[in-house]
């Protein structure tokens, strides 16, 4: 790694843009952060989950309720590993999309072929704010009679013209993990546009998300340390160290942080956490309007490199936590993470893999997507993906260093 090398190496650079915690968000109160979060979006009702897992389940659960003859869950081939252990969590069978070449969008025509009077829900991603267009995903749910869940994980703040992201479709996931946007270093946000789905949530969670006081205790505690933490000086010691060791065990999934356990553990978020973030969430517009005007500054020197792709919005405004890059082949990649990653400017990778080549999600994966020839374009756009974060802690010498370090791999491969 060439860390000497970083303008920035003196302080480490979160791998996406969270909005940092003041220290007086952490105050003793208690709040209910979900009509909070409702305000922000502009919609009618909003559900706090224990986390973005939890409320997928809690939706899916519900949406098996309300059609108990539908149990097929459709996702995307390249998406977070959560998303499938949910599925399978919520006791439904899942099926696995390809994505469209060089895109974060799911393969249409290969949608609207695996869904049928079975299928109870598709879910499209949003993957890192990026706002993916969805219009043709809810023709064909509607088609074959089944719902749409948007995953909105890094998503909450992006808009499609006047409207929140996934206020439009019948169910959207918002996380509140450590990183995201908006963080009380473990949550979820359900919404809802039908009144009967919307009960239906609520119903469930009553059931499956008790109170557990020690769980909410140990969250209460990481939440105070995060605080304090999540700072460009002390990032080296709670984020920086772990990475730097698992790459230097050859551990990508630990790097990357795609090592996940196999059920989530469903409760009731603390009425102190919900205070920390109604308290964070009124500096979380400005905060995502300067990533934003950060992104477009920024933005030309990426698209200026030979041979990169950078993924954008599909339509709409989306979040800017991150970049997303494509780059010419794996090698290139590869070569740009042993330069970059782990030097402290933010370079990462969104996801290591497609689904199908996780080794722990092997048997839970539907045989058809395990073949090697299967989902080309998600295994393609796994194998040259990269990110960079957005944070305003990256300045513009580091951002620099990293795209000149990127242009030059690709013009030594050509």
């Amino acid at each position: 790694m060439q860390f000497a090398d970083n303008p920035q190496a003196w302080h480490e650079v979160p791998p996406t843009a969270g909005l940092p915690l003041h220290l007086s968000d952490l105050l003793p109160g208690r709040a209910d952060l979900a009509p909070a979060i409702a305000d922000f979006l502009q919609v009618e009702h909003a559900q706090l989950e224990s986390s973005g897992t939890a409320a997928l389940i809690v939706a899916l659960h519900a949406l098996h309720g309300l059609a108990p003859h539908r149990h097929i869950v459709v996702i995307p081939a390249y998406t977070c590993p959560l998303v499938a252990l949910a599925v399978v969590q919520a006791g439904l069978t899942l099926r696995i999309c390809d994505l469209q070449p060089d895109s974060l969008a799911l393969d249409t025509q290969m949608l609207s072929d695996m869904c049928d009077s079975r299928t109870l829900a598709i879910l499209p991603t949003h993957l890192c704010g990026r706002v993916s267009a969805i219009h043709d995903i809810q023709a064909v749910a509607q088609a074959c009679g089944a719902w749409v869940i948007e995953d909105a994980a890094q998503a909450l703040g992006a808009k499609v013209g006047n409207d929140s992201v996934g206020s439009q479709s019948d169910i959207a996931i918002f996380s509140l993990a450590v990183g995201k946007g908006l963080s009380i270093y473990e949550g979820g946000v359900l919404i809802a546009r039908d009144p009967a789905i919307r009960a239906a949530c609520a119903a469930v969670s009553q059931r499956l998300a008790p109170a557990r006081p020690l769980i909410e205790a140990q969250r209460a505690i990481e939440l105070a340390a995060y605080a304090l933490l999540y700072r460009p000086a002390l990032l080296p010691l709670s984020y920086g160290r772990p990475l730097r060791h698992a790459l230097y065990l050859d551990d990508w999934l630990a790097a990357a942080g795609d090592c996940f356990p196999a059920r989530t553990v469903l409760h009731k978020p603390g009425k102190w956490r919900q205070a920390v973030g109604v308290r964070a969430l009124k500096r979380l517009p400005a905060f995502q309007a300067d990533l934003h005007q950060q992104a477009v500054r920024r933005l030309p020197q990426l698209r200026a490199i030979n041979s990169i792709t950078v993924l954008e919005d599909e339509e709409g405004k989306g979040t800017w936590p991150v970049f997303i890059l494509l780059l010419p082949d794996r090698a290139d990649r590869d070569a740009a993470l042993q330069a970059l990653w782990g030097s402290g400017c933010g370079v990462s990778l969104p996801f290591v893999h497609a689904l199908p080549d996780y080794p722990y999600l092997q048997e839970l994966i539907p045989a058809a997507a395990l073949e090697k020839r299967a989902l080309p374009n998600a295994r393609r756009l796994a194998a040259r993906i990269l990110s960079i974060s957005n944070s305003p802690w990256l300045d513009d010498a580091s951002f620099s260093y990293i795209c000149a370090t990127l242009a030059n791999i690709c013009k030594r491969s050509y």
